[in-house]
């Protein structure tokens, strides 16, 4: 399996509009943060979880000629803005695009994209298949298993997504027990860590280092990162062992 992480950063990107700081003027390629998203290789499918804002530039990017499905993790706007350019795909590969989201998802998903689900379509808009997933069920996406995991981003239910031994979740603050059993015994463990100081709805950097204790993986990456965190090399030297943080363009083979 690879992983490529498409964006590592919050909901407002960095560096963040306007901004001064160290971190936003920062000439460190590290620095630089789209909003979060993964893309996952492996013999069965190719997926992104989640199309934010920056869908379109991360696909270019990251040349990502073949796409068979989009996962969810919830219908903010950082995490679903970018579902109008799977056009391209629709296009290419002359079929709608596989989207697996919750049902309270998908309400966001057609609020936002109205003419998407419009009973009065005209030519050229995107073509979506919605499958309705929720924390209960394993997905199947070409014979790839993914088992969603149910967390909490303040009171917004939110899914991560286990693959096999890797783990992705982002924007939560809350794991219950039963779902963290569903995270153990993942080699590698990616987790939001905003920044230092506390915030209503996300992990900071020592509640996500306390996580990856509690998962007992053995390899560590943090992502939904802030401005606010600091720079990623005086960030990254302090962590400890077996945890980093990710950057865009970070790839994994597992």
């Amino acid at each position: 399996m690879k992983v490529t992480f498409l964006g590592t950063g919050t909901s407002q990107g960095v560096p963040f509009i306007g901004c001064g700081c160290a971190v936003c003027t920062s000439h460190n390629p590290k620095d630089n943060r789209l909003r979060s998203s993964v893309w996952i290789q492996t013999p069965e499918a190719s997926i992104v979880i989640d199309s934010g804002p920056d869908f379109r530039y991360q696909m270019l990017r990251a040349k990502v000629h073949k796409l068979d499905a989009i996962v969810f993790t919830h219908g903010h706007k950082d995490h679903i803005a970018g579902l109008d350019d799977v056009r391209a795909y629709n296009y290419h590969d002359n079929k709608a695009m596989e989207v697996y989201a919750t049902a309270a998802t998908q309400e966001g998903l057609k609020r936002e994209f109205y003419y998407i689900f419009s009973d009065h379509t005209y030519p050229g808009i995107p073509k979506v298949n919605l499958h309705t997933i929720n924390s209960n069920d394993v997905i199947n996406i070409n014979g790839l298993k993914i088992t969603p995991i149910r967390v909490l981003h303040y009171k917004l239910e939110v899914l991560g997504f286990r693959i096999n031994d890797f783990t992705y979740i982002t924007d939560a603050n809350y794991i219950a027990p039963e779902e963290m059993d569903k995270i153990k015994g993942s080699k590698t463990f990616v987790v939001n860590a905003l920044r230092h100081e506390p915030h209503i709805s996300h992990y900071t950097m020592q509640e996500a280092i306390e996580i990856v204790r509690q998962t007992g993986a053995e390899t560590a990456y943090f992502t939904h990162i802030s401005h606010q965190l600091g720079l990623h090399d005086e960030v990254n030297s302090m962590l400890p062992d077996g945890m980093f943080l990710a950057y865009d363009g970070l790839t994994l083979h597992l």
